[in-house]
């Protein structure tokens, strides 16, 4: 089992970017919610086309003076390592082959929403208030194989921005997140978004190498 820690909000605001240019031809799965199936499509963006969200990163790296991110009409973001950690994240796209779309899972997205709810009043990490842990409560609605992980996003406000700040991964030394997201030996996700009453709103992501579903009558 992987889990990476959670990602504190100092990047909050590389929600700036908009969603236009997300990818999202096919119709979204009936139980996640309009930002679940944007944040979907935005990480299978990332995946499919690192080259295009590198171009992202490029045109929001401009507006960074020192560590502060001050976009024209929007407030004046202040990030624990400034421009240096999406120059990175820029390089690191460059580098990557495009990857398989990621394959979205009833249980898995059920596991992300469940702990999304649970921490609605202003919890973070990944520990839910029942003790659970990511691979406790994919496994509740079916099985997880080989290897699972989970990143959770704190006032993304958008779809683009919840995947921007895990790529960048601001503050993160190891770059769990991000390395998460282009993991090649991950094949299905499940994703569960809400408010939050500390952030404003977070969204969680799991990551399986494989999932077998338990048969459900109803849908997350």
């Amino acid at each position: 089992m992987k889990t990476k820690s959670v990602l504190f909000s100092t990047l909050v605001c590389l929600i700036l970017m908009s969603d236009s240019g997300s990818a999202g031809e096919l119709a979204p799965p009936a139980y996640l919610s309009a930002l679940e199936s944007k944040v979907l499509s935005e990480l299978n963006l990332a995946r499919s086309d690192p080259q295009l969200y590198a171009d992202y990163l490029q045109e929001m790296r401009r507006f960074f003076r020192g560590t502060r991110l001050e976009r024209p009409g929007e407030i004046i973001i202040v990030t624990k390592e400034g421009a240096p950690a999406v120059e990175e994240a820029i390089a690191y796209l460059r580098s990557l082959r495009p990857l398989q779309a990621l394959v979205p899972s009833p249980g898995m997205s059920l596991a992300a929403k469940v702990h999304a709810r649970d921490q609605r009043g202003g919890a973070v990490g990944h520990t839910g208030s029942d003790g659970s842990q990511p691979p406790d409560r994919m496994n509740r609605y079916g099985a997880w194989r080989h290897k699972v992980a989970e990143n959770i996003a704190y006032g993304g406000r958008s779809a683009r921005g919840v995947i921007v700040q895990l790529i960048v991964d601001d503050g993160v030394p190891d770059r769990g997140h991000r390395m998460n997201i282009f993991d090649p030996e991950y094949s299905v996700v499940g994703v569960g978004c809400g408010p939050h009453a500390r952030f404003g709103d977070m969204c969680v992501i799991d990551f399986a190498a494989g999932y077998v579903e338990r048969p459900r009558e109803d849908a997350p």
